[in-house]
């Protein structure tokens, strides 16, 4: 089951946040290069960082070292766990061993919530490792947003998808990216993981206004947001996760965070993985960020967020 936090109270200057998802802070993906660093400098609390974002496959396994290092780092910080093979936009049925084994990896470990992507990512039995895009039509926003609902009735609670990065469009597409998102979102009843860099990446290479998109989107279904670094790869920008965050990104990040207010930012960084360190002074400038662009809100991790800080490392 999706570990549940204590629901927030909002006032006349916070936007309405959804009580499942409180703000935990700055966090970066825990990456097995940087296991060792991680649980060293946890207890002497130099951490750097406030969560920890794990790939939900890499730890539906058995047993073995990434499960006992996700119970020491756990007991450090709070955890999210993100997917990336739940192929919610398939056509293919809802793997149900799949979905047993996240349930059973969400209840031993209670993350903050669980969240994977608004695409497709096999068909007919085969992953293709990859996250491909959807056609934006009304009949694609029902079938997604029920078998997201069917997910959320296994796993006890809400989850949150991400808008992807898109390097080609359909003709078929009846919607804009974000008003499909939006409704993918209503429709479910889900969260969503608003990733700023994809933004960026796909207004760049279809001709789409990134601030007008981010504008669209309800506040109350921001569980997260997600920076990264992207790639030029000739017109187009590719997501690549493998460099430090752009100044575009960062803009947008701070306007999407005076719209929606404090929020749990994660900074992504996966290919050219530097030390933990260069990783640790990104999400420095992520809190620096959140601190300066919310004042009004009294940036800080709420209360919830605290008592799941405190939950973990007892």
């Amino acid at each position: 089951m999706i570990h549940r936090s204590g629901a927030r109270g909002s006032s006349a200057t916070t936007p309405a946040r959804p009580p499942e998802a409180p703000c935990l802070g700055v966090g970066v993906g825990l990456r097995p290069a940087h296991y060792s660093e991680v649980l060293a400098r946890g207890p002497e609390g130099r951490l750097g960082v406030d969560w920890f974002e794990v790939v939900s496959e890499n730890f539906m396994i058995d047993g073995g070292r990434p499960l006992r290092v996700l119970e020491e780092v756990r007991a450090l910080a709070p955890l999210v766990l993100h997917g990336v093979s739940m192929n919610l936009g398939s056509t293919d049925p809802l793997d149900r061993a799949y979905l047993r084994d996240l349930e059973t990896l969400a209840t031993r470990f209670e993350p903050g919530w669980v969240s994977d992507h608004l695409c497709w990512t096999g068909v007919d039995g085969r992953n293709l490792h990859d996250l491909l895009p959807l056609p934006y039509t009304a009949d694609v926003v029902k079938h997604v947003a029920g078998r997201i609902r069917r997910v959320q009735d296994t796993l006890g609670g809400r989850i949150a998808v991400e808008n992807v990065s898109s390097y080609l469009s359909f003709e078929h597409s009846e919607l804009s990216e974000c008003q499909f998102l939006s409704a993918v979102a209503d429709e479910a009843d889900c969260g969503i993981l608003l990733d700023v860099n994809n933004v960026y990446v796909s207004a760049h290479n279809h001709g789409f206004d990134p601030v007008a998109y981010l504008d669209a989107i309800d506040p109350a279904r921001v569980f997260q947001l997600h920076v990264a670094g992207h790639s030029v790869n000739g017109p187009m920008l590719i997501d690549t996760h493998d460099q430090p965050v752009c100044e575009a990104v960062w803009e947008l990040t701070a306007h999407t965070l005076r719209r929606v207010g404090p929020v749990s930012l994660l900074v992504e960084w996966d290919g050219n993985l530097p030390s933990f360190d260069r990783l640790c002074q990104e999400a420095a400038r992520a809190r620096r960020l959140l601190e300066e662009v919310s004042p009004e809100h009294g940036f800080a991790r709420d209360d919830a967020a605290t008592t799941l800080a405190t939950a973990h490392r007892a």
